[in-house]
């Protein structure tokens, strides 16, 4: 009954419109421009709220990294057999849990080295790009991952490389990520892949390890470890896992330890020692500033519709009061009131919301050419479509019941 009496006030309510065209017009750009607006950028914030929400692999709450540079005048023998040393020193630290030597770490931002991976030596089409990281046997039990095939590296396989070496490893571990990409139909472990010109046989697979970059899905998990220990003039970083979750005293515990056997290395009191959890912060500290700065725009942006709707049905109501008066003294009752003003903001709405999609679609693609963004799913500005109809509704909620309530006498004699 009351979707029949909405039906019959269909002809009245454009009738009315047309007589209203340019207000009608603005209100309907900006609802449409709006849903092309808000769409995007909640699109945006929720690609960077699950950017920022992705795993390391790592077991970051018990892990930090200190950067250790050599001084000068040492050479690889002697870099490598003080890794040896700082790393026997570091595992018996009181709170230690294992400790390895490597190049850089997740999150780290910097000193990452890449892989282009092929399946044969003769490949010519673009390789599989991974991330490198040089580990021991320790490297998975401080990192925090998992095997989930094959085995870990024995002692014996651990070799040294420095930046300048073009030996390469006959053994990898990869990620199931990696593995996916590179044998979509499964059963990579014990496959041969060539990581550089040289064949490397794959003896395990992680569950999960990320890159040290953050602003990039290219690397991400696909992640490549050699067995060997990062031999580099300029610096090595060691990798610890503690016991608990209380890390200050250990790192200290740490530092002292490192320290001991002094002279042979620089640690900067600043920026030598972090946690896997501090390079979290700081390597999307820019994406959640973006996120919120997105959600607070598009929240005003969304007021401020909402207030243009209730300015102009408010400015209607006082418009119509004579025409309300005359309609109440015709038989219309104040739910009949009610509905006409709310079918109104529908049907306004509703025609900014087809103009809108279509803006939003248009405005991804112009974004997708700027910016490394995934195409928008049309539930997105769906979902901002039911938004700002809800948002319609409420906001000439109160016109409308105003208008409902109207004295047809008053209304006719003070029109």
């Amino acid at each position: 009954m009351a979707l029949t009496r909405v039906l019959m006030q269909l002809r009245p309510i454009a009738a009315s419109l047309r007589r209203h065209k340019v207000a009608t017009l603005l209100i309907v750009l900006q609802v449409a421009l709006t849903l092309a607006v808000a769409s995007n950028a909640l699109f945006i914030v929720v690609t960077r709220v699950v950017h920022v929400s992705r795993a390391t692999g790592t077991d970051e709450a018990h892990l930090f990294a200190i950067r250790n540079a050599w001084t000068e005048g040492q050479n690889a023998a002697q870099i490598d057999a003080n890794i040896r040393a700082d790393l026997a020193s570091l595992r018996q630290v009181p709170g230690v849990r294992d400790a390895f030597s490597s190049h850089a770490y997740p999150l780290e931002g910097e000193g990452a080295l890449a892989a282009g991976v092929k399946l044969t030596p003769e490949q010519t089409t673009r390789p599989t790009l991974a991330s490198i990281y040089h580990a021991d046997e320790h490297a998975i039990g401080t990192f925090g991952t998992s095997l989930i095939a094959g085995r870990n590296f024995s002692a014996d396989e651990i070799g040294t490389i420095g930046p300048n070496d073009t030996a390469r490893p006959a053994t990898v571990i990869i990620t199931r990520s990696l593995a996916d990409r590179l044998f979509p139909e499964g059963a990579a472990l014990g496959k041969t892949v060539y990581p550089s010109d040289k064949p490397a046989t794959i003896i395990g697979i992680l569950d999960n390890l990320q890159s040290t970059y953050s602003f990039t899905r290219t690397l991400d998990n696909d992640t490549v470890l050699f067995p060997a220990r990062w031999v580099d003039p300029d610096g090595v970083v060691y990798l610890v896992r503690t016991q608990g979750t209380d890390l200050k005293p250990v790192i200290a515990a740490s530092l002292k330890a490192l320290q001991e056997r002094g002279g042979i290395r620089l640690i900067d009191p600043d920026t030598g020692v972090e946690t896997i959890a501090q390079a979290r912060e700081r390597a999307y500290a820019t994406d959640r500033s973006v996120a919120t700065l997105l959600a607070i725009v598009c929240s005003l942006l969304l007021l401020a519709t909402a207030g243009g709707i209730v300015g102009l049905s408010s400015f209607w109501v006082s418009q119509r009061r004579k025409q309300i008066g005359i309609r109440r003294s015709l038989g219309a009752t104040s739910g009949d009131i009610l509905r006409y003003f709310h079918a109104e903001n529908f049907l306004i709405v509703t025609a900014g919301v087809v103009l809108g999609i279509g803006l939003a679609f248009l405005a991804n693609i112009g974004l997708m050419s700027v910016f490394p963004l995934p195409a928008m799913p049309l539930f997105v500005p769906v979902l901002g479509a039911l938004l700002l109809w809800l948002l319609g509704q409420l906001a000439v909620w109160g016109p409308a019941r105003y208008a409902a309530k109207v004295s047809p006498v008053v209304a006719i004699r003070t029109a």
